[in-house]
């Protein structure tokens, strides 16, 4: 081979990232998914994918929250932490008169949308994750989710299509399987390193970079003594 040969560009740093659209921490921190992307462009490969936490959204939040006040006081917690951030906003009824039976609706719905057009997947994620806590949308309900779709130009009966036959739910079992092969239990969650890294819940965007930088450069972080 010459030495004059170009040189094949290494490959990706691939970046799997796991989240619930109805999990808070999941809405605040979008702005540094987006960030990590924007930042590393076409040197890391982020493939996002959804976990259960809001399965059975009202009796799981009624259970945990049972001897903290319920509903009312999840409502509260929310609004807790999206005070603390100022990129995002609230609408004053989540979890009170907004508050969806099920977050895996929308995980189908999106998981339908990936399949059709993965550059519009993104969009809308954020889109429906926007419409409940900014907005008060019960997004569990199908006609909210559809509506997404009108709003960013998306072809409703491609989508209904992919329902129908099941792919979506073929796409979205991936995720889930992928999740529950990784031990992923938090939302949100980037895994990197085939598995061997992971950030979970409310992790700030230095740390998040530092560890793609990281891997970027061939380090091997869980290697070093420090």
């Amino acid at each position: 081979m010459s030495d004059d040969a170009p040189m094949s560009a290494p490959a990706p740093v691939q970046v799997d990232y796991f989240s619930d659209v109805l999990c808070v921490w999941a809405y605040v921190g979008q702005v540094r998914l987006d960030e990590l992307t924007a930042a590393f462009g076409p040197a890391i490969a982020v493939d996002c994918h959804f976990m259960t936490v809001f399965g059975d959204a009202r009796a799981r939040l009624a259970a945990r929250w049972a001897d903290r006040g319920g509903l009312p006081a999840y409502a509260e917690h929310v609004r807790g932490v999206v005070a603390k951030f100022d990129h995002v906003t609230l609408h004053p009824g989540v979890w009170t008169t907004a508050a969806p039976t099920s977050s895996l609706g929308a995980h189908i719905f999106l998981a339908a949308v990936k399949l059709l057009d993965p550059a519009a997947f993104g969009r809308a994620s954020w889109a429906l994750r926007r419409a409940f806590f900014a907005d008060g949308v019960d997004i569990s309900l199908r006609r909210a989710q559809l509506d997404v779709a009108d709003q960013l130009g998306l072809s409703v009966p491609a989508i209904e299509d992919h329902l129908y036959t099941g792919r979506a739910h073929a796409e979205l079992s991936r995720g889930l399987d992928l999740a529950r092969g990784l031990h992923v239990e938090i939302s949100p969650t980037y895994v990197f390193n085939e598995g061997r890294q992971r950030l979970g819940g409310n992790v700030g965007y230095r740390v998040i970079e530092a560890n793609v930088r990281e891997l970027l450069r061939g380090g091997e972080p869980g290697h070093s003594w420090c």
